[in-house]
């Protein structure tokens, strides 16, 4: 099973129970051969075993909380979890008292039935997109691991463990592409939502002003589904599909963004588009000013000045 919605499926019907995808969830991760043990900084076996098993006796006794009650996924370790430290990849924070609950984001996760399977790797204090921790060892991407590959990050666990099967996606943050750079390299998906859809609280911050929850999946429709939950609705709805035939998407025109892209990544971005294209989506180029001002924003570390509005002297 690839995405939330076929275990949900399977769960349903009942050609599988919750205790069983934990159980192979939980043995991928102990796989030696495997990544498990740098992708993940704590592993709850125990308590996500007897979390699958109450799962499964309500979905039994026709009382499960919702259709994805018993699906397994995982949590940055960055998010307060009830009666855990919250180290954000750091030994620093490790011996930190535990928190005394759940993160709204994940605390409503659990009230849907998922089950948290542990607390996955990143970058300390998520400060990188490369996804390198030299305390609790760096995952490698599944993209040629014999040289191995960052995985990107800051979120580089939560990656490694959708691509990996070890759970079926997980919670992420990102400020500057900590969900969505990992993805990247690993081959899943990774969302980063409007800041502020998703509550903060509970979350060891890097940026408040720019900080977001995000979910990381093998698929777009598992990631809206997360996202929904996270978000606070209590019966999100599956995605519809909408037909690609008349999509208006914007591309900035070239910036320094794309000015040193890599060959083959250019190359795999224009066969998208072209795509797209074919497909009848609208392709519209137009420009964003302040993009021109980031290097030199980056490189002091400060604020570009603000613009005049309208009808302001400059």
């Amino acid at each position: 099973m690839q995405h939330i919605a076929d275990a949900a499926a399977a769960l349903a019907s009942g050609r599988i129970s919750a205790e069983a995808l934990v159980d192979a969830a939980l043995d991928r991760i102990a796989d030696p051969a495997g990544e498990g043990g740098s992708t993940f900084t704590a592993v709850h076996a125990k308590a996500a075993r007897a979390e699958a098993r109450a799962m499964d006796a309500l979905r039994h006794a026709g009382r499960a909380p919702s259709p994805w009650a018993g699906i397994p996924l995982t949590i940055k370790d960055l998010f307060d979890e009830h009666g855990h430290p919250t180290p954000a990849g750091s030994v620093v924070l490790k011996d930190a008292p535990a928190a005394t609950q759940d993160a709204p984001a994940v605390a409503r996760l659990r009230r849907q039935g998922f089950v948290v399977l542990g607390r996955t790797n990143m970058v300390e204090f998520a400060f990188s997109g490369l996804g390198v921790n030299p305390h609790y060892g760096t995952p490698r991407s599944p993209w040629d691991r014999a040289t191995g590959r960052l995985p990107g990050g800051s979120s580089s666990g939560a990656a490694v463990a959708a691509a990996d099967h070890m759970g079926f996606g997980g919670l992420g943050t990102d400020t500057g592409g900590s969900c969505r750079v990992p993805a990247a390299l690993c081959g899943v998906v990774g969302y980063k939502p409007t800041a502020k859809r998703v509550p903060i609280t509970g979350v060891l911050p890097l940026a408040p002003s720019l900080d977001s929850v995000g979910p990381l999946a093998r698929s777009v429709a598992c990631c809206a589904l997360l996202d929904a939950v996270i978000a606070g609705e209590e019966r999100p709805n599956p995605v519809a599909h909408r037909p690609v035939a008349g999509l208006r998407l914007g591309l900035p025109r070239r910036t320094f963004l794309t000015d040193d892209m890599d060959t083959t990544v250019s190359n795999a971005f224009q066969r998208a588009l072209s795509r797209l294209s074919a497909a009848g989506a609208r392709i519209e180029l137009f420009d964003i000013p302040e993009l021109a001002e980031l290097p030199a924003v980056n490189a002091t570390g400060a604020s570009p000045p603000a613009r005049p509005g309208p009808g302001t002297a400059a």
